[in-house]
């Protein structure tokens, strides 16, 4: 196994990589993350009556609005225009699964954005229900996909202890 990390020099120093010699190429990641909550709060996000509002809805434009921002967040992230950044919410009888996905044509790839936008929309769960659950817990944030660029395609092992 390679230990050569791209973001490191022969000092050992941390660096941005330079990707200007490499091709522009249709890029996809696909994100998961998975807010354990309690029935309680199921319930509540259910009948869309916590008094904060719609924590869904909150959830998605939080995750949107994080993803375009990575390359603030993450020291050595590049900026991307995004062709596209979506969250998608699945409520649970054990909790609420996140799901984004990000596209660009780029130099590199768009999977922190992806992450990032679940783990944001994440924490929004959580600080949309924390009146009602203050015991969630962020389960899962993986890379569920990607495809594009020069390392080609991943797609993450089947998860048997999924959501449901």
């Amino acid at each position: 196994m390679s230990t050569n990390l791209s973001h490191i020099d022969k000092d050992g120093a941390a660096h941005m990589v330079d990707v200007g010699d490499k091709d522009t190429t249709r890029r996809r990641a696909i994100a998961e993350s998975f807010v354990r909550c309690t029935p309680a709060l199921i319930e509540a996000i259910r009948k869309n009556a916590l008094a904060k509002g719609d924590l869904l809805g909150c959830a998605r434009l939080a995750g949107i609005m994080a993803a375009k921002r990575v390359d603030e967040l993450i020291p050595l992230c590049h900026t991307l225009a995004l062709d596209q950044i979506g969250v998608d919410t699945e409520v649970c009888d054990n909790g609420v699964r996140l799901i984004a996905t990000a596209t660009t044509s780029a130099k590199t790839g768009v999977e922190m954005e992806a992450l990032t936008a679940v783990t944001i929309a994440a924490l929004t769960v959580i600080d949309m229900g924390k009146a009602i659950d203050k015991g969630m817990v962020i389960e899962r944030v993986r890379l569920l996909e990607k495809t594009g660029g020069r390392s080609g395609d991943y797609r993450a092992p089947v998860n048997p202890d999924a959501s449901k």
